[in-house]
């Protein structure tokens, strides 16, 4: 029973550590379709059109991006982890220096140009399907 009580409690303290988008940031991507250095840990854009937006610098950490478009985006140095980028478009993106760690890319490889002149964090640029 004990060991069940410390389980539980340690599952409450993870729980409470999962990042949460700052909603004065999800405004202001709404708003300017720009948010550099923005918290947007744990949003959901799902399908969300931010081609060419600046993204460099922000917390994207488990956000929902499924299915975005990205094209043309600036994702340099931003921290993507845990982020479900399956079938996103990242045409165009520069991800440079970006944090990738646990991230789900199914989905993007599979989808013609999806990958088109994209800067990867190493700095390597990807030509699949261009």
């Amino acid at each position: 029973m004990e060991h069940l009580t410390i389980l539980l409690a340690f599952l409450m303290t993870i729980g409470t550590q999962v990042s949460a988008a700052d909603p004065d940031d999800l405004q202001k991507l709404k708003d300017t379709g720009k948010c550099a250095t923005c918290d947007l840990g744990g949003a959901d854009l799902s399908g969300a059109d931010l081609g060419g937006t600046n993204l460099s610098g922000a917390k994207l950490i488990s956000a929902n991006l499924r299915g975005a478009n990205l094209r043309g985006a600036k994702l340099i140095s931003a921290n993507l982890r845990g982020a479900d980028l399956g079938g996103t478009n990242l045409s165009d993106a520069d991800l440079s220096g970006a944090d990738l760690g646990g991230a789900n890319l199914s989905g993007a490889y599979m989808q013609g140009a999806a990958l088109c002149n994209t800067t990867m964090p190493d700095g390597s640029v990807i030509y699949s399907g261009c």
